[in-house]
């Protein structure tokens, strides 16, 4: 089935797969080069930039359409994900949407009552992925998917520069009760890296000695032999996150005083 086709099944007969008032919307936060970026779509129409977001099925959970929507996203599994508010105060979240003229460019017939036009919840989950293996991809409703500062984000359509003000500062609250960076990190590390990480997303600067000492000393990360070549005389040692550490710490959390 071509991409028009589905489009087409979906506008018009989804209602029959999905909850009709129900959606879900991903704030994806990746980092690189210092920078935490967030995944952003641009819509056909009405025209603007989105979180990525996407129905619920009618037979699966919240947390296993949020991840089957992310997956469709960024071409990953066994995603970090967290569902930290729902959205919906306002009545015209769907009104951009709704009475856009633009409508016409899908080539599909809404018609009047369509239940993608009616008021709809959404909920909002946050993910951390390595930035280095997502595969951008667009969905059905958007031409492009990429990477954005988080600082240079525009004018988003409906709520959701809302949704990435609450994502953010949720992230920023449980990193000192989670182990976060492990989500976000390549897999072998440096202590200067995981403390720019830590820097960069709480904006408060942080001790360059005790930072990496309380990490290290609940058995978070621990050092490898292995070091990282970066210039003459400077090949700092490499580090890695402890999983079965990690895990207790995601399970019945830490405390992490910077």
């Amino acid at each position: 089935m071509n991409s028009q086709k589905k489009l087409e099944q979906f506008i018009q007969h989804g209602y029959k797969d999905y909850l009709p008032n129900v959606s879900i919307d991903c704030t994806i936060f990746g980092y690189h080069d210092r920078k935490l970026k967030v995944l952003l779509l641009n819509w056909k129409t009405p025209e603007g930039w989105s979180l990525p977001g996407g129905r619920v099925k009618r037979n699966e959970s919240l947390q296993l359409s949020a991840s089957r929507i992310l997956s469709e996203r960024t071409g990953l599994e066994e995603i970090f994900l967290n569902q930290f508010h729902t959205f919906g105060d306002s009545v015209f979240r769907q009104q951009r949407f709704k009475h856009t003229k633009a409508l016409s460019k899908f080539n599909v017939d809404f018609g009047e009552d369509n239940w993608l036009l009616d008021r709809t919840l959404s909920i909002g989950f946050y993910a951390l992925v390595d930035y280095s293996l997502v595969n951008p991809q667009p969905d059905l409703f958007t031409e492009e998917c990429r990477w954005w500062d988080i600082y240079d984000v525009p004018g988003l359509l409906f709520d959701h520069n809302e949704m990435i003000e609450k994502a953010l500062a949720t992230l920023r609250h449980q990193m000192y009760y989670e182990p976060i960076g492990y989500n976000l990190l390549p897999e072998k590390f440096t202590l200067p890296e995981i403390h720019d990480l830590y820097e960069t997303i709480l904006e408060k600067t942080l001790d360059r000695r005790n930072f990496p000492k309380k990490l290290i000393s609940l058995g978070i990360i621990k050092k490898l032999k292995e070091r990282k070549n970066i210039g003459p005389h400077r090949a700092p040692f490499l580090y890695r996150f402890d999983k079965r550490n990690y895990d207790k710490a995601l399970k019945d959390g830490l405390s992490l005083s910077f």
